[in-house]
């Protein structure tokens, strides 16, 4: 995939950079993997706002992603590659042997009419998922289980990858897109490849109209509100606030939010 510049022949196309949609192959969405999305607008179930900057946006339908890849031994064809509003990544449509269909995070390169496969020792190719044992060392994966038959939880966005490191006994270690090294149970499934669509990094909306389609309304500034609104709210003109920290007082750069006991932290060797 790449971007596209196009000519400023409006005000809001003058710095957008958008998708070229190149790699997408329909706009016809599977009809029995689609599910209706309810917008809450920030709003909980007693009509309170309790998340600030969100609501309208454009009617969207879920597509069921099968992040598990548990159809051991089967094998599917990749039946097309296409757009998800709900994600950043392509995604890919399987028709199984079996006659079963569902929908994957398409990885980098893969192409319709491809044969991909899961299970516990299938080769080690661009599309196919097996467990964290089986695949070699140095080897770019994606979609990674945190505990065995979840489902992937690790590098699901556009473009993002991490690296299987080393494995002893019955943890592998892995670098994940944060740079952060740790540890994950070698009976956990992962994915080979990157994410597709590497390029959404370089997007550029280019207008405000084009972020309220998304559903996120204006964000403002703590320092432009009055003093009940915000701790760094009032003062005389162009005040800069003191600290940054958040609504509720917190600090925002620097401060540790990790909680100190989480049971994670003795499989995480680097941060």
């Amino acid at each position: 995939m790449a971007v596209k510049k196009l000519r400023p022949v409006t005000p809001g196309q003058r710095y957008r950079m958008a998708p070229s949609f190149s790699e997408i192959t329909t706009d016809r969405p599977e009809k029995s993997l689609l599910k209706g999305v309810k917008k809450s607008g920030g709003r909980n179930n007693s009509g309170r706002m309790t998340m600030r900057y969100m609501g309208g946006g454009h009617k969207k339908r879920m597509r069921q992603i099968d992040f598990k890849r548990n159809k051991f031994g089967v094998p599917a064809t990749v039946k097309s590659i296409e757009y998800d509003p709900m994600r950043s990544a392509r995604i890919a449509l399987l028709y199984y042997a079996d006659g079963a269909k569902t929908y994957i995070i398409a990885p980098e390169g893969i192409k319709v009419g491809q044969t991909l496969v899961s299970g516990e020792k299938v080769a080690p190719e661009v599309g196919n998922a097996l467990l964290l044992a089986n695949i070699p060392l140095g080897t770019i994966v994606h979609n990674i289980e945190l505990k065995p038959g979840k489902g992937g939880a690790l590098a699901r966005s556009a473009g993002s990858y991490a690296q299987l490191l080393a494995r002893e006994g019955k943890y592998a270690t892995i670098k994940l897109p944060s740079g952060e090294m740790r540890m994950v149970l070698t009976a956990c499934m992962a994915t080979v490849g990157s994410v597709s669509n590497a390029e959404h990094m370089n997007v550029s909306l280019g207008k405000a109209g084009r972020k309220r389609w998304l559903g996120r309304r204006p964000r403002v500034r703590g320092v432009a509100m009055n003093p009940v609104d915000h701790p760094m709210g009032g003062g005389e003109g162009k005040s800069s606030g003191g600290h940054p920290r958040s609504r509720n007082g917190l600090y925002a750069k620097g401060f540790k939010t990790r909680p100190k006991k989480k049971y994670s932290n003795r499989l995480i060797i680097s941060r």
